[in-house]
């Protein structure tokens, strides 16, 4: 039970970590430009496979600074040559934008690198056991993958909150007009963060590609829980989004680590299954079963009694 515990809080930290280097960039592009992007998993996507191509030519350590950098000026060229053209047009254009980018994307990934999962590896430096617990290993990469991702949390945090930069973004969120009016480029603020946080889901594309499949429909399997994170956590709260991050991917984890069902719960009260039917197959659901569906049902039920989310100041 206890190793089920520590190994369960490990990956669910993890898991949530990664969501938020995804779940930061989107939060804060909402927060400037009012738009959700759907195809910010798919900047996620490009991250891993760009980092698989660049492993194969150089090595990974390269990979990890220059995929990054490639996906943040593809997403800085979208906001500048795309959703700038479609904003005039309103809210709803935008959306369709990304959209349809995120399948132009997922199409073109598929055409170069194919339908197949390619071979993308845990590079040799890695490639070991960090500790071993009730004669259980943890791979050093996994351990890897989240110091990145805290480190980024905390970077993220001190840029934001202490520089120049991250005061003038901090206020292009609420005032544009006069940050505008102090002399800021303030399209050229929104391109920055647009680029800014495709680089993030890069990063997370990366460091998770070899741990995870790298696949063409790895941007629609995260890309519905990613906007569960915003939502849940309130739109346009970077703080709201931490949180939700973590929280989902630790209930997540264990829900999926559960295999529990109704029925042997209601046994140790001597209660027995009901008749065969529908109520039977309820009877024998795992709590493992349901697992994937608890971030939705978390949504419905936020929207339902906040609809601004944990920490958000604005409606869903």
């Amino acid at each position: 039970m206890l190793e089920l515990v520590i190994f369960s809080t490990l990956n669910g930290v993890l898991y949530g970590m990664l969501l938020f280097l995804l779940a930061s960039g989107l939060t804060l592009i909402f927060s400037m430009m009012g738009v959700l992007n759907f195809a910010h998993a798919s900047f996620y996507m490009l991250g891993a496979y760009f980092g698989f191509q660049i492993s194969q030519w150089m090595n990974f350590w390269v990979a990890l600074i220059v995929a990054p950098v490639l996906v943040g000026l593809i997403g800085a060229a979208v906001e500048r040559y795309g959703l700038r053209q479609v904003h005039k047009w309103g809210h709803v254009a935008e959306l369709l934008f990304t959209f349809g980018l995120a399948f132009v994307i997922e199409e073109l990934v598929q055409m170069i690198w194919g339908k197949l999962p390619v071979d993308y590896r845990v590079p040799p430096a890695l490639d070991f056991s960090a500790f071993t617990l009730f004669e259980t290993t943890y791979p050093a990469f996994r351990m890897f993958m989240l110091l990145i991702s805290v480190a980024i949390f905390i970077v993220l945090l001190l840029v934001l909150t202490r520089s120049r930069i991250g005061l003038i973004i901090q206020a292009a969120l609420t005032h544009p007009n006069m940050v505008a009016m102090l002399g800021h480029n303030v399209p050229k603020v929104f391109m920055m963060v647009f680029g800014f946080g495709s680089g993030l889901a890069a990063i997370a594309g990366v460091i998770a590609g070899p741990a995870l499949v790298t696949q063409p429909s790895m941007a629609l399997t995260l890309g519905p829980i990613l906007f569960v994170v915003v939502v849940f956590g309130g739109m346009g709260s970077l703080s709201g989004a931490f949180i939700a991050s973590l929280l989902i991917g630790l209930i997540q984890t264990f829900a999926i680590a559960i295999n529990y069902s109704l029925g042997d719960f209601l046994a140790n009260f001597g209660i027995t299954r009901p008749i065969d039917g529908i109520l039977n197959d309820l009877w024998q659901v795992t709590v493992a079963q349901v697992g994937p569906v608890v971030p939705y049902l978390m949504l419905v039920l936020i929207l339902i009694f906040r609809p601004t989310g944990l920490m958000g100041t604005r409606e869903t």
